[in-house]
């Protein structure tokens, strides 16, 4: 368990009721060195186990920049948490450290009211070269460039008859001396020669040690180390300069500031300010105040609102080769925004086949070609938001849209073979009887998007057989048969009945139906027999087809008849008939013509139930199913307000009634459905009506019964454990007899409390309770009580809790407010009776409020006929208990009475004195006695706290008569009166003859008078803080001197944190706990009618360490 960390006391402008306590359960290291360039990553746990919500961590550096704001490439956040052991990780990365990531940060982590904090220190240090490299090293080529190679032995080939001189040993020297008292042109030579390498770094490090520590001259208050400003607020730079009428300049980034209504610069008195309007990130700098040669440092951090995500990533499911693009937007343009794949980060310079898109708020993650390797979820970070989406990516199939149909032509007329797939890139090949077609001036192969056709003019009987296609990369393959016509002519001059010739091939399901697909082109050609030629005639129905030109139209050619539907529609399917006659006869044929269509869209498309991830949907079929029966269905989904539309399903569904997953919960989700028949997809059904998957809470915690009576009961339980995105509407209490399994609900209304009586139920019934939570996803689980309760009050002995402070005598001074709350308990309700003095009390005198479970005794100002023993009783029928408060009002006494001096003797005098008339009910503590001189009448204490009634006063002036005064003293402090001896004390000369010489020179009394003079001055001290300390100093001067302490040239004053005193002239200031606040220069000044004086001393307050408090 960590240990608790102290708290804290509260910076001025916070509420300070936080409370501070041990939430880390690991923190950061206290002190970290970092080097230049490197990484380095830290990490604090924190344990929720007892804790009620997610914590919240803020990463902060020096005492407020919150770090959250600059989230990036360079500062790197995360959090992770482990479900078995409640242990939420955090982690602040920093790459490629830099000098300005040095100083002071803290970690803090709240909790509702609680919080913990931990501090941590940074220091940077350039990246130097190690003294001794590697021994590879020493071999690697130095002169050749790029092409230096890994190892370079060449040098041990060489001879070795020279002999090596001795190196000469030189001593060492301190480069930074070296530099110290070099010129600056020569820094770049020594750095060169000593393998310095970082410059920066050595000028920064070399002006620190030139710079030698001087008090500021111009400024009296100088600029904060740094400040904090949101972006587009406003910030004000203010110090205060020594002059009032000196001129000051303003930089930025060493750049000279000219006022404009962005920069406004103001002199009022010593006080200099700059005002900068509308911060952007560009002010994000370093500033500086000039005055003459000196100047004064600051440092703005502009901090940037938090980026949110107003349009939320889409989910994708696509095929391999597919182009996806996750495009999400913004709040803020050029907002940074992080990609994610799963754990991983992705960068441009690292995966080529990511790409990056920005436009304005738009943000897009583009694939060109999905794999399967790339099925995950994606998620996109700003330093205010996270969204997610799901990639699904399946591997491609190739679908046959239009097949290949045999063809019969004749002699020289062309044949075009033609099939639609669908991919548009995919290629392909024709073959003929198992032998590859290849283009010549008859044939001709074209490939136009999805469509492939192979066509042969002037056919010829030899290129009748079988056609093949073959698409490049799919075991497929497409079939038709060419057949060649051949037309003979009979010359013999006679007449031959007509014959009707119906080609049974191609379209013709059977010898009399034709299935023609809606939208696409009918051609009948019928070949026509018959000596002379016969007439033809086409029929629907009754009505005959006589256009030759339009959408249904008749062709008629030599020994052919052209039937031909343009466009078929729904309306054209019936009975056509074909009639042809000559003299010789007639014949009749009848064809059903059938149009087939795609079905109509689903309907009714709706959402039966959700889950935490899932929902039930439901449609009904199609009305009209396009002529050919349905296949199934294909699903597909989107987020509300997206435009993106999710496929669910690549294979056919055939159920009505399907169950889609991998949802988010508490997102909005529409739906659409399409039906699939063997002609092909249908429009999408309308869009289901808005679902949203939930999913109840878990059931409420810990239900126990509170209180019970003779007619209610009262329940008490914890919030469920789990809510989730539908939130918790209330809670539904519901009760049954013992052995009954009807379960009435006891609250018309939902309970928003975790606490609930129920009311009006049988007395002496055995009944269980449940409580249920409720909200938009439905009923949680119940939580019940183990055991039945029985309805019957439970009968308690009254008990008065009295607490500890009114056991013993309570005291109070006149004028006081007295408010007594004494909390009692007992069933049924006790009632609460107050006695004084054993008879009731007078509602008018003393005021009493009682309620079932305390009794209040107020009375607004006390006087002292308030004082008395105070009996409580409470009783329940039968059964009573009783309690006695002792109250007493006091307040001071009177003075003492019949002082008088009883006798005197050398330079002593004896006092006595009665006490008080009036003791201010409460017992004399003391007394204090004062003398005065009759000549000066100014009053001395001689004794306090004196406890008897006579006493000694001793050290009296001869030849002086003095006068006495008295007070008394009691717990309330001294009377506000005294008493004066009756006679005085007259301290005879003894053994002192005084001759006259000259009556004209009488004695003349010697001035005392004379300035304040310090005859022991004030001593520096150096203190430890939180340990109180005192300083002295000696004065001497007459009259007596008007003592004021002073600290840094204030005067001090009546604050609580000193202790004046002056004793017979010693003087002492004590300091009570002092803080580092309170060091500076204290002074003492002492002032009279003839002048003054005053010394001073130094205090310094230093902060304990841990071998110091040991």
């Amino acid at each position: 368990m960590p240990e608790p960390v102290p708290a804290a006391k509260p910076e001025k402008g916070e509420s300070g009721s936080t409370e501070l306590t041990g939430l880390f359960l690991e923190k950061p290291p206290a002190n970290v060195v970092a080097v230049t360039g490197a990484e380095v990553t830290f990490i604090a746990k924190v344990d929720s186990t007892s804790l009620t919500r997610k914590p919240n961590m803020k990463w902060l550096k020096g005492k407020w920049l919150d770090l959250g704001s600059k989230a990036g490439k360079h500062l790197q956040f995360k959090e992770t948490y482990d479900r078995n052991t409640k242990i939420y990780t955090y982690e602040m990365k920093i790459t490629k450290v830099v000098p300005g990531d040095a100083g002071g940060y803290r970690c803090e982590v709240t909790v509702k009211d609680k919080c913990d904090s931990s501090n941590f220190e940074i220091s940077v240090e350039a990246a130097q070269q190690g003294e001794h490299e590697d021994i590879l090293s020493a071999f690697k080529r130095t002169d050749a460039g790029e092409d230096e190679g890994d190892l370079d032995f060449s040098a041990l080939l060489k001879a070795t008859k020279k002999r090596k001189k001795p190196e000469k040993e030189e001593p060492e020297i301190d480069v930074w001396e070296l530099l110290k008292n070099a010129h600056p042109s020569e820094y770049e030579k020594i750095a060169f020669k000593y393998g310095i390498t970082d410059l920066r770094g050595m000028l920064k490090r070399l002006k620190k040690m030139k710079a030698a520590p001087k008090p500021s001259e111009a400024f009296l208050k100088k600029l904060e180390s740094c400040y904090s400003v949101e972006k587009g607020k406003k910030i004000v730079l203010r110090c205060e300069v020594f002059d009032p009428n000196v001129q000051v300049k303003w930089l930025k980034n060493g750049q000279e500031i000219k006022p404009s209504a962005k920069y406004i610069i103001e002199s009022t008195g010593n006080i200099r300010t700059l005002t900068i309007n509308k911060t952007t990130l560009a002010d994000d700098a370093a500033y500086e105040c000039v005055v003459g040669e000196d100047k004064c440092f600051t440092e703005v951090f502009v901090k940037e609102p938090p980026v949110t995500i107003t349009k939320l990533m889409d989910d994708y499911h696509v095929v391999v080769g597919e182009r996806v693009e996750f495009e999400i937007e913004v709040s803020e343009e050029g907002a940074h925004v992080m990609w994610f794949f799963e754990d991983i980060e992705l960068h441009r310079e690292k995966d080529s086949k990511f790409r990056f898109k920005k436009d304005g708020k738009k943000h897009t993650l583009v694939i060109q070609e999905a794999t399967l390797n790339d099925i995950g979820m994606y998620h996109a970070w700003t330093n205010g938001g996270h969204t997610k989406g799901e990639l699904e990516v399946e591997e491609k199939e190739l679908e046959v849209l239009q097949d290949i149909a045999d063809l019969t032509v004749k002699a020289a007329e062309q044949a075009m073979f033609k099939c639609e797939v669908s991919d548009e890139k995919v290629t392909g090949k024709w073959f003929k009887d198992g032998v590859e077609v290849l283009p010549s001036d008859r044939i001709k192969m074209t490939h136009s998007g999805r469509f492939h056709r192979l066509v042969i003019d002037d056919v010829k009987p030899e290129d009748a057989g079988d056609y093949t296609f073959i698409p490049d990369g799919y075991a497929l393959s497409l079939s038709a048969k060419l057949n060649f016509l051949e037309i003979k002519i009979d010359y013999v001059p006679r007449q031959d009945p007509p014959k009707i010739h119906l080609d049974t091939t191609g379209n013709m399901v059977s010898q009399n139906t034709i299935i023609v697909v809606a939208g696409n082109k009918l051609r009948l050609d019928v070949e026509i027999t018959g000596e002379p030629a016969p007439t033809v005639v086409w029929t629907k129905g009754d009505k005959e087809i006589t256009d030759s030109s339009g959408r249904v139209r008749v062709e008629s050619k030599k020994d052919l008849s052209c039937f031909i539907i343009e466009g078929a529609e729904r309306e054209d399917e019936g009975r056509y008939t074909i009639c042809v006659s000559n003299p010789a006869g007639d014949d009749k044929a009848v064809l059903f013509v059938k149009i087939v269509d795609v079905p109509d869209p689903p309907e009714n498309v709706k959402c039966l139930s959700v889950g935490e991830d899932c929902a039930t949907m439901t449609w009904d079929a199609p009305k009209f199913d396009g002529g050919a029966a349905i296949k199934g269905y294909f699903m597909e989904r989107k987020k509300k307000g997206s435009s993106r539309w999710t496929k669910l399903n690549f294979d056919v569904y055939e159920s009505t009634k399907y169950e889609a997953k991998r949802m988010i919960e508490g997102v909005l989700y529409e739906m659409r459905v399409y039906a699939v028949n063997s002609i092909g997809l249908s429009q999408p059904s309308p869009t289901s009506k808005p679902f949203m998957p939930l999913v109840p809470t878990s059931e409420p915690l810990r239900l126990t019964v509170n209180d019970v009576t003779n007619t209610t009961c009262s329940l008490k339980w914890l919030t469920p454990e789990k809510i989730g995105a539908g939130g918790l509407d209330g809670y539904i209490i519901e009760y049954c007899k013992e052995g009954d399994t009807e379960w009435v609900a006891a609250n018309k209304d939902l309970c928003e409390k975790q606490g609930f009586v129920v009311r009006g139920l049988p007395t002496g019934e055995k009944l269980s309770f449940r409580v249920v939570a409720v909200n938009l996803a439905g009923r949680s689980l119940p939580a019940k009580l183990q055991q039945p309760v029985t309805i019957r009050e439970i009968v308690e002995h009254p008990k008065i809790r009295l607490p500890r402070n009114l056991r013993t005598k309570y005291i109070k001074r006149v004028g006081e407010k007295i408010n007594l709350t004494i909390p009692f308990q007992g069933k049924p309700h006790p009632v609460a009776t107050w006695y004084k003095d054993g008879q009731p009390i007078d509602p008018k005198v003393v005021n009493i409020r009682n309620s079932n479970f305390d009794t209040i005794l107020f009375i607004r100002s006390a006087e002292r006929e308030h004082s008395g023993t105070y009996e409580l009783v409470l009783q329940i029928e039968n059964l009573e208990d009783r309690a006695n408060i002792h109250i007493t009002i006091v307040e001071k006494p009177g003075p003492p009475i019949n002082v008088r001096v009883t006798d005197v003797w050398g330079f002593n005098a004896a006092l006595e004195w009665d006490p008080p008339k009036d003791n201010g009910n409460c017992e004399i503590t003391g007394y204090t006695v004062q003398k005065a001189d009759m000549k000066t009448k100014e009053w001395f204490t001689v004794y306090e706290h004196n406890r008897r009634t006579n006493c000694t006063v001793s050290d009296l002036i001869m030849g002086n008569e003095y006068m006495f005064r008295i007070y008394s003293q009691n717990l309330c402090g001294l009377s506000d009166d005294s008493s004066r001896s009756k006679n005085t004390a007259v301290i005879a000369k003894t053994g002192v003859t005084v001759y006259l010489a000259n009556k004209e020179n009488p004695y003349k009394e010697k001035d005392m008078s004379c300035v304040p003079k310090f005859t022991q001055p004030l001593v520096d001290r150096s203190v430890v803080a939180g340990y109180s300390t005192a300083i002295s100093c000696a004065v001497r001067g007459f009259p007596k001197p008007k003592i004021i302490w002073m600290k840094n040239k204030m005067i001090i004053g009546e604050d609580p944190k000193y202790l004046m005193q002056n004793n017979q002239g010693v003087l002492t200031l004590n300091i009570r706990k002092p803080s580092p606040f309170d060091g500076g220069k204290y002074s003492c000044m002492a002032v009279n009618a003839l002048g003054q004086d005053e010394v001073e001393c130094k205090v310094d307050i230093r902060i304990a360490k841990d071998s110091e408090l040991k």
